[in-house]
C-alpha cells in the first residue's frame, strides 16, 4: 500500500461523506433562514424556535433521501470489499 493508495482512499472517503451530507445541511441552513427572518420580521427570540424547524427540516430530507444514502453508501462499501485483494498487494 502506497501512500500515494492511502490518500486517493482517504479523498474518496471524505468525498463521500460531503457528498452525503451536503442535503441535510442545505436543508437545515434553508430552514435556520427562513426561521431567522421570521425573527428578524416578528422580534420573536425565542431559542427553541430556530431549533425545531431545523430538526424537522433535517429529518424529512433524511427520510426522502436515505435510499439515495444508502444506495451510495452500499456501491463505495462493495468497491472497497472488491478491491481488497489489489490493496495488499
Amino acid at each position: 500500500m502506497t501512500p500515494e493508495f492511502v490518500v486517493e482512499f482517504a479523498k474518496q472517503a471524505i468525498t463521500l461523506t460531503i457528498y452525503l451530507s451536503m442535503p441535510m445541511l442545505g436543508l437545515g441552513l434553508v430552514a435556520g433562514l427562513i426561521v431567522s427572518v421570521f425573527q428578524a420580521v416578528t422580534q420573536i427570540q425565542e431559542m427553541t424556535l430556530t431549533f425545531v424547524p431545523k430538526i424537522i427540516a433535517v429529518f424529512l430530507g433524511l427520510l426522502f433521501a436515505a435510499p439515495w444514502m444508502l444506495d451510495q453508501l452500499t456501491t463505495f462499501t462493495m468497491h472497497v470489499f472488491e478491491n481488497i485483494p489489489m490493496y495488499i498487494r
